[in-house]
Order: structure tokens, then sequence, then C-alpha cells
């Protein structure tokens, strides 16, 4: 596997972990209150649902990917979503936006579920695993969408993902709190700007030196950036305190 799988892989599976710890924090509270037959049950239709969407649309991108058109839409995506995350993650280090709180969310949604029919939780977890679920496939196809073996190493990193989480949420049976997600967000904010750079810079005629290893530099690049975002936004916090 060469570099440029490697780190699609890689960063797949952080993404991946990120959403799936959200998702996994919602089936295990109506586990734990509803029952894990009808949490589990839930989320098995979800994933189903979810490898229908994959198994249709996985197998044509790499053909579609040669389109420039093709990268440079997959590109915008990527940059979009990675300056959504690390915008976000900035914040947070930064002080400027609240760290999320695991063990809140989870708390949150065991009193839902406690409120809810078995139904109710049912479709509540459903919906959960579904809707974290529409942004790993996302990820999966963005990333994996320049070829057979880049698709290969972004549903690797994807399946890791679903199984480390789902392993530790099941036996844990609670919030998964000791998962730095506020780090991972950062990070592969830095990993998905780089990347829609990246396929911007190709879909538009770009030939980046090195090719392959442009990727290493450019998220260099904006790792360098936003930390000195985040120093400068923290003191900027402190001269006004």
């Amino acid at each position: 596997m060469d570099a440029h799988a490697v780190a699609i892989g890689t960063t797949s599976f952080l993404a991946c972990a990120v959403e799936m710890v959200e998702a996994m924090s919602i089936v295990v509270a109506v586990g734990v209150t509803r029952g894990w037959g009808r949490a589990f049950g839930a989320a098995l239709c979800a994933v189903a649902v979810l490898a229908i969407v994959v198994a249709l649309a996985g197998p044509r991108l790499p053909a579609l990917a040669e389109n420039h058109w093709i990268k440079l839409a997959v590109g915008l995506i990527a940059l979009y979503v990675g300056l959504r995350w690390l915008q976000k993650a900035v914040l947070r280090a930064a002080g400027r936006k609240a760290l999320r709180d695991e063990n809140a969310s989870y708390a949150r949604s065991v009193a839902r579920a406690q409120a809810e029919s078995p139904g109710e939780a049912f479709v509540t977890a459903f919906t959960g695993v579904l809707t974290e679920g529409i942004e790993v496939v996302a990820i999966v196809l963005a990333l994996g969408s320049g070829s057979a073996a880049t698709l290969e190493a972004a549903g690797g990193g994807a399946l890791v993902a679903l199984l480390l989480v789902g392993g530790i949420a099941i036996a844990v049976q609670g919030p998964l709190s000791r998962v730095p997600e506020n780090t991972l967000k950062y990070l592969v904010g830095v990993m998905l700007t780089a990347f829609g750079t990246y396929w911007i810079g190709e879909g538009a005629g770009v030939e980046w030196p090195a090719s392959d290893v442009a990727l290493f530099y450019l998220a260099a690049a904006v790792l360098a950036i936003a930390l000195s975002t985040t120093a400068a936004l923290r003191r900027r916090a402190t001269a006004a305190t």
C-alpha cells in the first residue's frame, strides 16, 4: 500500500471514529435503558441501509474520478467539511467554544430513551446511527474516490473504526468520554482540508511537486496555520481578560 492510500486509510479511520463515537453513545443509551436487542436491532437496520448505498455508489467511483470535474466537486466537498471541522476544533482548542462533553451527551440520550416508548427508542437508535452513518459514508466515498486502492483504504479505515469503537462501547456500556474526540476532530479537519486542496488542484490541472507526497506537505502547512491561529486566539482571550 502506497503512502497516499495509507494517508487516506488513516484519515478515514480517525474521521469515522469520531462519527461512530457519537452514534454509539445513542445506541448504548438505548441499550442500557430499553434493552440491547432493540438497540442492536436498530443499529443493524441503519447499517444495512448504509451498506446498500455504498454497494450502489462505491464501484462507480474509480471510473468517475478520472473526470476533472468530479475531482473538483469531491475536492470542494472535502475542503468544506475539513474547514468546518477545523474551525470548530480551533475555537475549542483556543477556549472560544465549549469542548464537547461526551458524558453530558450520553446523559441526555439516556434521559430521552427513558422518556420514550420502546418503539420510539428503536427509532431514536436507528436515526442516530443512520445520521452519523451518512456522514461516514460521505467521508469514505469522498476519500476513496481516486481509485480502487484508495476506496479500499478508506473503507478499511472505516471498518476498523467501527470494530474498535463498537467493541469499546459494548465493553464499557457507558459514555466513551475517554476518546479524545476534540483532538481527533482537529487532526481530521487538517487532513480533510489538505485532501480537499489537493483534489481541487488536481481537478484544475495542477501538477503537485513530488506528486502524492504533496498531501503531507499540504497537511503540514494547514496544521501550522491552524496551530498559529489557535495560539493567536488564545493570546487575544488572555489579553481581553
